[in-house]
């Protein structure tokens, strides 16, 4: 049986993302905690850690060990309390997108935690590549996940119809590299449009990048260039440039869940199920609007001309 003290030190390290303050954590000296993942590297017979100066990365082995190391102690925290009577606060890891995270999802997701005293929400918001590893490696219990259409089993799944956006300058000319405003590397949607461009033949460069959607909004209203993005993303000052750009296939925004789940994870996955379904209407919506609203321009056009 592994220590369960060594295993807590292992997990703290890599919360915190080093000894240093894994060691304020878990209330001890660096140099106890450098010697109970020795000790704990000793006894599984591998390395957990690559060290680089102050920073620690987590091998493949130590990848392997960090789920089960999170369920063992959840299972012995859950043991305590059963045996003492204490009432127990169910802790939910939610990992979002960026684009969803300023959206109506958020709302949703405060008042499912205000009906749920006894629930504790951990959110956390970034890029698919991080939210994969973290469902894969036991750090969350549910995700939204922004991936190629079918790439893997999840309890729902949406289309997602990609749009160029800009702002309101004027595009560069055919001959120019098309100046791209992206997530950074990792990104399914950078992905989607670079591939789009290059198999059109357009000369393509990255002009602005950030890991926030706030940052993509600001640079793609300040004329820094064009975005790939889904059409809830547009914002003051943005406007549909998809006539003028290669035409890219949906993606897919799936809902995906740590195995098994508990009843309170269910029930969250739930809520955002149904909030996916009704925004993915919306933006159908919106879609057939705009489709309707250039055909009645295209005919007026006609007819007057």
């Amino acid at each position: 049986m592994l220590d369960l003290d060594l295993l807590h030190s292992f997990v703290s390290v890599v919360d915190a993302g080093g000894f240093t303050r894994a060691g304020e954590r878990v209330h001890r000296s660096q140099s106890t905690v450098s010697q109970q993942i020795r000790k704990l590297e000793e006894t599984l017979e591998c390395a957990l850690f690559v060290r680089e100066g102050r920073q620690v990365h987590l091998t493949e082995d130590g990848e392997r060990l960090l789920g089960y190391a999170r369920r063992m102690l959840a299972l012995s925290t859950e043991v305590r309390e059963a045996v003492s009577g204490r009432k127990r606060v169910e802790v939910i890891r939610l990992g979002i997108p960026d684009d969803f995270a300023a959206d109506t999802l958020t709302a949703i997701v405060a008042q499912f935690a205000r009906a749920r005293p006894a629930v504790r929400l951990s959110v956390r918001c970034d890029l698919t590549t991080a939210l994969t590893r973290g469902l894969e490696r036991g750090d969350l219990d549910l995700a939204l996940l922004k991936r190629e259409p079918g790439a893997g089993a999840a309890l729902a799944a949406w289309p997602e119809q990609l749009h160029w956006i800009a702002g309101q300058d004027e595009l560069p000319a055919a001959t120019e590299p098309v100046p791209l405003v992206a997530f950074p590397q990792g990104c399914i949607y950078r992905n989607r449009a670079i591939h789009a461009l290059e198999h059109a033949g357009r000369r393509w460069r990255i002009a602005y990048e950030s890991p926030n959607l706030m940052g993509l909004q600001a640079a793609l209203a300040g004329g820094l260039g064009v975005a790939l993005l889904e059409r809830r993303c547009m914002a003051a000052g943005h406007r549909l440039v998809d006539a003028a750009l290669p035409s890219v296939p949906p993606t897919e925004l799936a809902l995906c869940l740590s195995e098994p789940a508990r009843e309170p994870v269910r029930q969250l996955a739930a809520a955002i199920r149904e909030f996916c379904e009704a925004e993915t209407q919306r933006l159908a919506g919106q879609s057939l609007r705009a489709v309707k609203g250039g055909v009645v321009q295209a005919t007026a056009t006609w007819m007057t001309g």
